[in-house]
């Protein structure tokens, strides 16, 4: 090899030492930056004729394992399904109770039976009268508050949808511009791995609200499709379209057309239509399941258990006093109105001395003009009667015998066991996510140990570079003085 070979082969192996070097640093810098991965550059050697020349750059290589990652972003989707199920279902689990202890509606039926029971054995005591009134509107409060309750949850549901559109649609904006960007830049290139990231962190955010698919094109660019199928980004990005409800009631469903899906390009992804693009998973599987059918389900429910109180109390076989037919202690002031009557029924006015009753009437009949035997106990049994008596119940889900307060906490099992079944998903899911993660970070990631172990070859390839053209400058001194 000639002198001036070895110079230029040392030269080369020096750029590149440097260039190994910025990208160990840029490793390193970067290790925890989501979704950045690891880095690398690309070598050859250079020959001319018969003979090694040194080497030469290729580009800059990205650690990237396209199965991997697909495999996340699943598990990324039913990941932030699961939450919002397990978190929705924890809190209408909590409010609705399971024992006698604390707040809910399984507490305020118990309260109501434990009353009535006192009330019977003090029929002349106007605190017993008054206490019984007290768990009867503690009944009506917690019926009311929870039909509330899923018109809340159903119109943030409707919004956090609305919301999620916005940067989905943002999204995939942003993935053509930078597939364009890429089309126009050497895709070996330092810029193009940030790019390139850039785009990896955008595709995981779309993943959190509907499972997607991406397919590589000779371009550098991407399309990005529904796991149906669906195209959301070919060349250009498609707008995912949904418009947000103004008014949230039992009579407002997404059937009856007063509620909004999801379209793209008039093909409909709304999760749990009859449509082929449906979509399965992700945020906009977990808060369409919500609006449209766990939480219209359980109002449905409430208004059983309203129902079944309202018929119960006012059996006509109880209040020799009212007129037949008429309501007994519990009402339904609209009942003309159809569903959502959990969140209307109330009390009687006749024994509410803040509606100008008197709690007498409890012991003495809706229809009683003035108070009578304080010893009478006649009506307080037959609503305790009727109360705990069992009543056959075949609707809204809800199959069986049961009293009053079995029927309530009939419904705080089901929803209990709802709750655990979609914790015990969280908790699966969360433990797959948790594992693809650590692989993915594993197999693409920076590993600090390793780009330490890789600086000292640097220095050593950097070292063993600079040694030759020291040499090299010798021998060419050397031959100078000859």
């Amino acid at each position: 090899m000639s002198i001036s070979s070895a110079i230029n082969t040392a030269r080369s192996g020096l750029q590149v030492s440097s260039l190994r070097a910025e990208i160990v640093a840029t490793n390193v810098a970067n290790a925890t930056t989501p979704g950045y991965v690891r880095r690398s550059v690309s070598l050859s050697e250079t020959v001319l004729g018969t003979s090694s020349a040194g080497v030469r750059i290729d580009g800059i290589a990205r650690a990237y394992d396209s199965v991997i990652k697909s495999h996340r972003r699943d598990l990324t989707s039913g990941l932030s399904q699961a939450n919002v199920m397990a978190s929705t279902w924890k809190s209408i689990s909590t409010r609705l109770g399971d024992n006698t202890t604390g707040a809910g509606l399984f507490n305020s039926f118990a309260n109501f039976q434990s009353s009535l029971s006192r009330a019977l054995t003090s029929p002349e005591s106007a605190s017993a009268a008054s206490s019984l009134l007290d768990s009867a509107k503690g009944i009506v409060s917690e019926l009311n508050s929870l039909s509330a309750m899923v018109r809340t949850q159903r119109a943030e549901a409707d919004r956090e949808i609305s919301d999620g559109v916005t940067v989905v649609n943002n999204a995939l904006k942003k993935i053509e511009n930078l597939n364009k960007q890429l089309a126009g830049i050497d895709r070996t290139s330092g810029q193009a791995a940030a790019l390139i990231d850039e785009r990896q962190r955008v595709l995981d955010t779309i993943a959190e609200y509907l499972p997607i698919q991406t397919v590589d094109r000779d371009s550098g660019a991407i399309d990005v499709l529904t796991k149906e199928g669906v195209y959301l980004v070919a060349g250009q990005a498609r707008q995912i379209e949904f418009t947000a409800a103004s008014a949230f009631g039992p009579e407002q469903t997404l059937a009856g057309g007063q509620l909004s899906g999801l379209t793209v390009a008039g093909v409909s992804l709304t999760p749990g239509s009859d449509s082929f693009a449906a979509v399965s998973g992700g945020l906009f599987g977990a808060l369409f399941t919500l609006r449209d059918t766990d939480l219209p389900n359980f109002s449905a429910q409430l208004d059983t258990i309203a129902a079944d109180l309202i018929s119960r109390l006012s059996n006509d076989s109880i209040d020799p006093t009212k007129t037949p037919g008429d309501y007994g202690l519990f009402i339904d002031p609209d009942s003309s109105a159809g569903a959502g009557l959990a969140g209307r029924i109330s009390i009687n006015a006749a024994v509410d001395p803040a509606q100008g009753g008197a709690t007498w009437r409890l012991r003495d009949g809706l229809g009683a003009a003035a108070s009578g035997d304080p010893g009478n106990v006649s009506i307080l049994q037959g609503m305790y009667n009727a109360f705990t008596g069992l009543q056959t119940i075949n609707t809204a889900g809800i199959t069986g015998t049961f009293s009053a307060t079995e029927l309530v906490a009939h419904l705080s099992s089901v929803a209990g066991q709802t709750r655990i079944h979609h914790e015990s998903v969280l908790s699966s899911v969360q433990i797959q996510h948790a594992v693809m993660v650590e692989y993915e970070q594993t197999e693409t990631g920076v590993d600090i140990d390793t780009q330490m172990q890789e600086l000292l070859l640097v220095e050593q390839a950097y070292a063993a570079n600079a040694r030759v053209i020291e040499v090299a400058s010798q021998l060419i001194k050397i031959l100078m003085e000859l």
